[in-house]
């Protein structure tokens, strides 16, 4: 019955149907006539996609294309910086053939040469367009001065990584040594783990989540991870150390210490944004991503207030008796070389931009820098003299105190507690 309604259809339908038909047709003849527009797709690539070369040193880079196309094809490069990296030959011209074969695998040489310092991404286009998908194929250069310095930065990098690492731990045995917290200020350690944990979840985050990642790179498609593994083992094992120092503060001698109203007040602001943004991410408002960068946000702005407290506590008591200056110097390393580094790759490659630029990590390397000087000067210069207070009463047992009441209470200056005969080590000159 189809078939005589076709055949006795209306002259206009029947043309529409033939029409329909002859589309259909040339359908076909489009994907039979070029094949390779989609089965060889992001067939075409660059052997490198990271390359570091000197100033004045040419590198030979190889263009690999697998399998052949029915056309002849035209591969140019663009060049972010003309002025630092030159790319030779800038077009490589790959021969269509009658056959293809899917299988063949060729590859076309390319010299980048380096002409002064600095970074370059370099871009592929081809053309006739529609055979093969260049978006994700590019090519990221750093030209530098010398390949000492680099060596020097990367091992650098290593060394105030350790020094960080290890500046927790003598604030810990001083606190095993003294069995006290006394002269260690509890707001610093809540503002501590609470930047650190804020810190950990960002790593940990963005380096173990394949959804946050993909995030990451469809906002930056030509990025790297900003996250490495030492990045992940710095700040959880900081969370750690830190929460170790806390729980010496509940074994510890810590007199009346605890944390203050403003500091309560502080990390219930942050709590506070962190409960915010995680529902509103759960509700499908906010891209996690967005929720891990408020919590490195919050971080960051521990850092900048997180000393204060210690530094007031040491104004009010005279003294740095119980706050580590082992801790002092290992930050004060791991800093300086940090930035240090910053100055060494900046000069490398000539990226001055990234060093001043940075308003963020430079101003904070440097307000750590200042703190920590100003720490020195308290404990070698201000109150290098500074003891510890201690109350004890003339009638406590072992007091040895004659006075003329019972019951009276004193005010000491002592040297340093004394854990295996379980007394404080008196100043006799005090």
């Amino acid at each position: 019955m189809a078939g005589i309604r076709t055949v006795f259809a209306p002259r206009g339908m029947a043309a529409a149907a033939s029409s329909h038909r002859i589309s259909i047709c040339l359908v076909l003849m489009l994907l039979l006539g070029i094949p390779s527009a989609h089965s060889q797709i992001e067939k075409l690539y660059i052997d490198a996609t990271d390359l570091n070369i000197l100033v004045d040193e040419t590198h030979l880079l190889k263009l690999v294309q697998v399998g052949q196309y029915n056309e002849t094809l035209l591969v140019t490069s663009h060049v972010q910086h003309p002025d630092i990296v030159q790319l030779v030959p800038t077009t490589v011209e790959i021969p269509g053939s009658k056959e293809p074969n899917t299988t063949v695998e060729n590859t076309y040489d390319i010299c980048a040469y380096g002409k002064s310092p600095g970074h370059s991404e370099v871009t592929f286009n081809v053309t006739p367009t529609g055979f093969v998908n260049m978006d994700s194929i590019y090519l990221r250069i750093t030209v530098m001065h010398s390949n000492a310095i680099n060596v020097i930065s990367y091992i650098m990098g290593w060394i105030y990584f350790a020094a960080w690492s290890v500046s927790f731990y003598p604030q810990i045995y001083i606190n095993f040594k003294r069995k006290s917290v006394v002269g260690l200020n509890f707001d610093f350690l809540a503002l501590n783990i609470m930047g650190f944990t804020m810190y950990s979840l960002f790593n940990c985050g963005l380096y173990f989540s394949s959804e946050i990642q993909a995030e990451y790179f469809k906002r930056h498609p030509r990025g790297l991870n900003p996250v490495q593994l030492n990045d992940v083992f710095f700040s959880l094992h900081a969370s750690f150390a830190t929460f170790i120092t806390i729980c010496q503060c509940f074994f510890y001698e810590k007199e009346d210490q605890r944390v203050s109203t403003v500091g309560r007040g502080i990390l219930g602001v942050f709590v506070a944004i962190v409960i915010v943004t995680a529902s509103i991410a759960t509700a499908g408002h906010m891209a996690w991503l967005d929720m891990l960068y408020a919590c490195s946000y919050i971080k960051l702005c521990i850092t900048l207030i997180k000393y204060v407290p210690q530094a007031y506590m040491n104004y009010k008591r005279k003294s740095t008796v119980g706050w580590s200056i082992g801790n002092i110097f290992l930050d004060f390393v791991g800093g300086f070389l940090s930035v240090f580094q910053m100055a060494l790759n900046a000069y490398n490659y000539n990226d001055w931009v990234s060093f001043f630029g940075d308003a963020t990590k430079f101003g904070l390397g440097l307000f750590s820098l200042v703190f920590d000087i100003f720490f020195m000067l308290q404990h070698y210069v201000f109150y290098r003299e500074g003891k510890d207070f201690v109350m004890v009463n003339s009638s406590d047992e072992g007091s040895d105190m004659t006075s003329s009441g019972e019951g009276r209470e004193f005010f000491l200056l002592v040297d340093s507690w004394n854990a295996d005969e379980k007394k404080y080590n008196l100043d006799v000159k005090a």
